[in-house]
């Protein structure tokens, strides 16, 4: 049978990139799958705004890998996890990577800079990143361990370090082992995204996330043939808090709920998202 991680291996394709979307937890991945999106990514921000919390290492490991199970468990796209840095050096990712392959994650993307970690997209956030060799040693760790597909994250844009800079470390994390190499910006525009997809040598794939230059169609990406992974990045969460937002304000405005009524979801749909119907086949079968 093939593994997670061959199945998305095998998508990781340069001229037509796979989709992942986002997803904070099980039904929005379930979402996700039905619609037609390639992959899921379990977002380490929407996890940390679905708890109301900062994105900066405050949720444990624990939680994050609960979260990234059940969404394995209610679809068949192959689950990308955001493990952040890995929850500290390489000792941490040895013991982690294991646990995201036995729960069924086909990837874990995991980012060289310091523990606790930052929000790449906060203005004025500490963006420290870990030297190459100690990120190296995580990568290899993950490897050695059997865990899923690693991708490697650089900040090094993110931090303000350059072209050269995340060149290098980009290199050097697939010289390590990487499968994939993210290359994140918070630029308005995707120069320097494409700068650095042109000079990239093409040893594994690149991943974009391009949250902050969203007028960078799949299309544009797919004609660079460096990227495998093209990931929406925060969007079920956002698109979430603004229809609840959306309904919430209009029930009380309207002080009452017939007016939202067709505009929201049936309650037949979420029975189905739920499974009911399964449910109701064991019941018919097993229940005396």
């Amino acid at each position: 049978m093939e593994t997670p991680a061959a199945r998305l291996r095998a998508r990781l394709t340069p001229d037509r990139p796979a989709i992942a979307m986002s997803a904070h937890n099980a039904l929005s991945a379930r979402l996700a799958a039905e619609a037609g999106f390639d992959a899921i990514w379990g977002s380490g921000f929407e996890l940390s705004a679905a708890h109301a919390v900062p994105d900066a290492s405050i949720l444990s490991w624990e939680t994050h890998l609960a979260a990234m199970r059940a969404m394995v468990e209610v679809q068949s796209a192959p689950v990308v996890a955001d493990i952040d840095t890995g929850s500290g050096n390489a000792v941490n990712v040895a013991y982690l990577a294991p646990r995201y392959a036995a729960a069924g994650v086909a990837a874990m993307v995991m980012e060289d800079k310091t523990f606790p970690k930052d929000s790449s997209l906060r203005v004025g956030g500490r963006q420290e990143l870990v030297p190459v060799e100690e990120f190296q040693g995580k990568i290899e760790a993950a490897r050695v361990a059997g865990g899923p597909l690693v991708i490697a994250r650089t900040e090094a844009l993110i931090a303000g370090l350059g072209q050269d800079e995340a060149l290098k470390r980009g290199e050097a994390y697939a010289e390590a082992g990487a499968d994939a190499v993210l290359i994140h910006s918070k630029q308005k525009t995707p120069d320097e995204i494409l700068a650095f997809c042109r000079a990239w040598p093409g040893r594994v794939p690149l991943v974009l996330v391009p949250t902050s230059y969203p007028q960078l169609s799949f299309k544009e990406v797919a004609a660079l043939e460096k990227v495998g992974l093209i990931i929406c990045g925060n969007h079920a969460i956002r698109a979430a808090v603004a229809a609840m937002r959306e309904t919430f304000a209009r029930i009380l405005a309207e002080g009452g709920i017939a007016g939202v009524e067709g505009r929201i979801a049936s309650v037949a749909e979420i029975f189905a998202l739920q499974g009911d119907g399964a449910m109701r086949e064991i019941e018919k079968r097993f229940l005396r």
